[in-house]
């Protein structure tokens, strides 16, 4: 996977995607709670591989659209935080 430079968060895409539809209509349809659509939307939450399922059938798109857009924002997220260095791992004779 090809690191992009601060991604932004799968809910802001997600967010023009349904944009005309209520928060409400669109959780219904997926099968989910309001809350945790509004959570996606808001920033709060990530999309799981569930829900990138649910999303690909309802918009028409590939199951690993949505997951690869989260993997993407998280994997900058963790790259962006101060951590201690791992050192390699010494074979084992």
């Amino acid at each position: 996977m090809t690191a992009m430079h601060n991604p932004p968060h799968p809910g802001r895409i997600l967010r023009q995607w349904i944009e005309g539809r209520s928060v409400t209509e669109v959780a219904h349809h997926l099968g989910v709670s309001r809350v945790a659509l509004s959570r996606v939307l808001n920033e709060q939450a990530g999309i799981s591989a569930e829900m990138s399922l649910r999303l690909s059938e309802a918009l028409g798109t590939s199951p690993d659209f949505w997951f690869k857009m989260q993997t993407q924002f998280d994997f900058w997220q963790a790259s962006r935080k101060k951590r201690r260095k791992v050192p390699p791992l010494k074979n084992v004779a």
